[in-house]
């Protein structure tokens, strides 16, 4: 993406920052996984202290022009990987001293911004709100899947009350014509019997597009799964949400191998007595009123952390039964 295209007047601020590196410690050294490079603000404040090391991932192509910037100043300590953090366990990381993995799970300004990705009800055009390495776009979704799917995809991934009316309506126009961005706004705005002048009407809608098109809830699972794997004893597991779909997951991932034992397949039966986490804070961190006041669009945020209490990568988890609604629902992708 041609950097013009976006406003430079807008700061680009990487949410929680202050409370993540106290968090993960990077003053100790050791290697840090950044699953969300986006403009690279936790990978350049952790590439500050000395004997850190840095691999970071995104899915989105346009991320690499600032990582090549870091690059540059931090060749020995940085590699940048233009995959998908669901690929996380792929990667052959097991000898690495992987002190620390973060996961920021919002959209950077730039990728709202751009009318290419068209993330945003404010843009003009075409559906598309694909993130990179995706098989199928907004407009594939809205054009082609049917009225009892895109319902359920509106009520599930994006809380709407009147996700079978919107669904319904969709249905009738397209009928007339390709709906495009500012078509499926004018639906919503029109279907919606309860207004909240406070949120767009799309909000809800396009957040739940923005979910099926880029697998979040899968991409958010096996993420999460092969971080808990690579991770050495006593790392941290930090994760930022900012929704409630993604906090959900997030939570009940870590409560859950934080209460429940977790079974090794290379571990005698007899010795499986251990947690895979400790959880140090039940209650989510949430940005400070300073950083509020600088960056109003971190108020969504909710950071969550474990540590990793011994050192084997083969686990059970019930994650995936217990998400196996949402993940249904994902498939929906498959027909397209």
């Amino acid at each position: 993406m041609d950097a013009t295209i976006v406003s430079k007047m807008q700061k680009h601020y990487p949410v929680l920052l202050n409370e993540i590196i106290s968090i993960i410690s990077p003053q100790y050294g050791g290697t840090f996984i950044d699953c969300t490079f986006g403009q690279g603000g936790y990978t350049k404040k952790i590439l500050e202290f000395q004997n850190t090391r840095v691999i970071a991932f995104d899915r989105d192509i346009d991320s690499k022009q600032k990582a090549d910037q870091i690059k540059k100043t931090f060749e020995d300590r940085f590699i940048f990987k233009n995959i998908k953090f669901s690929q996380l366990n792929n990667l052959k990381l097991k000898k690495e001293n992987v002190k620390g993995i973060i996961f920021d799970l919002g959209y950077s300004y730039t990728q709202i911004k751009d009318p290419h990705k068209g993330l945003s009800f404010e843009s003009s055009g075409n559906l598309n709100m694909r993130l990179g390495l995706n098989n199928y776009s907004a407009e594939d979704v809205i054009n082609k899947l049917n009225e009892k799917e895109l319902g359920n995809i509106f009520k599930f991934f994006g809380e709407e009350s009147e996700s079978k009316y919107i669904a319904r309506n969709i249905i009738k126009e397209r009928i007339k014509k390709k709906i495009d961005t500012q078509n499926l706004v004018k639906i919503i705005d029109k279907t919606k019997r309860k207004k909240n002048f406070k949120v767009h009407s799309a909000t809800k809608v396009f957040q739940a597009l923005r979910i099926l098109v880029n697998k979040e809830i899968s991409e958010l699972i096996y993420g999460l799964i092969g971080a808990a794997k690579v991770l050495k004893k006593d790392g941290i597991l930090a994760v930022v949400t900012f929704h409630s779909l993604e906090d959900k997951i997030v939570k009940y991932f870590f409560k859950s191998l934080s209460e429940k034992k977790s079974i090794s397949r290379y571990v005698p039966i007899t010795k499986q007595s251990e947690t895979l986490f400790k959880l140090i804070k039940k209650k989510v961190i949430v940005p400070s009123s300073q950083e509020l006041k600088e960056n109003l669009s971190s108020r969504s945020a909710k950071l969550r952390y474990v540590i990793k209490k011994k050192n084997f990568y083969d686990f059970e988890t019930d994650i995936l039964d217990k998400f196996e609604k949402l993940i249904e629902i994902e498939n929906y992708g498959k027909k397209l």
